[in-house]
């Protein structure tokens, strides 16, 4: 892992915007997109960008990590909503070139393996950004997920429900059930950027970056990927006992090394 730290949250968006459109500028890319408040900033300053600079996403595709279960897809609820209200809509990503999963199939099971199929069939994802939970998880893996796990069905927690309240008219509306890609399938991305920001997310991060492999914080399965960048404000870097040697290192990073 290569452990970023900026002095806020707007450097964390410029830097994933940076990595981002590095992507984009090597030809046609296949981008992760999470949704929730903590890529908002960088999926901002890629519009920005769009819009004052040029860039473009029209050779691009793109995955959302997951679906609520039983959210029809115009729900405004739904990730599939969520993420073109919040990013792709206002960029020149061609609407089919939006991938979601459908958490109105009638079949969950065969819509989780029809989504690891369009992954595989788009030569599998370059560029994965991850928020992490208060509890450590990614996607919807919560702790206990298996490692090796693929998309699937998972069962919400109560914390994250109620994480996630803010974003429903009720608390009670926020469903149990998800579609999400599983900690393997993240795993296959080529390059993973993990973001976390403000002190809520400081024990989170210190687990999947210093703490042992284990499914009781999924986000420290990111530890077995070889190009994981994680990208903090100072608030979240609160926790790490290494910081110094983060901050060392990128301080004696190459000009010719890229994140």
């Amino acid at each position: 892992m290569e452990v970023v730290i900026h002095p806020d949250s707007g450097a964390v968006a410029r830097t994933t915007a940076d990595i981002v459109q590095g992507r984009l500028e090597q030809g046609h890319a296949a981008l992760g997109l999470a949704t929730g408040s903590t890529p908002l900033g960088a999926y901002r300053e890629l519009i920005r960008r769009h819009r004052q600079e040029g860039l473009s996403f029209a050779r691009a595709q793109a995955f959302t990590l997951d679906e609520y279960l039983g959210l029809p897809p115009e729900h405004l609820g739904s990730y599939r909503s969520v993420i073109r209200r919040e990013f792709t809509d206002s960029v020149d990503f061609p609407d089919r070139a939006v991938h979601s999963l459908d958490g109105h199939a009638p079949d969950p099971v065969a819509e989780a393996a029809r989504y690891e199929a369009a992954i595989a069939a788009a030569g599998g994802i370059d560029v994965q950004i991850l928020g992490i939970g208060t509890d450590g998880h990614i996607g919807f893996n919560e702790p206990m997920s298996s490692l090796a796990s693929r998309t699937r069905i998972k069962t919400l927690t109560e914390q994250t429900r109620r994480d996630n309240a803010r974003f429903f008219p009720a608390p009670e509306d926020v469903p149990h059930h998800v579609l999400t890609q599983g900690l393997a399938t993240i795993r296959d991305a080529r390059h993973l950027l993990l973001i976390g920001l403000g002190e809520a997310k400081a024990e989170a991060i210190a687990a999947a970056v210093e703490g042992p492999l284990a499914a009781a914080c999924p986000a420290s399965s990111l530890q077995l990927h070889p190009h994981t960048t994680v990208l903090v404000d100072q608030a979240a870097a609160s926790r790490l006992q290494h910081r110094e040697y983060y901050e060392y290192t990128l301080a004696q990073k190459p000009d010719w090394q890229a994140y």
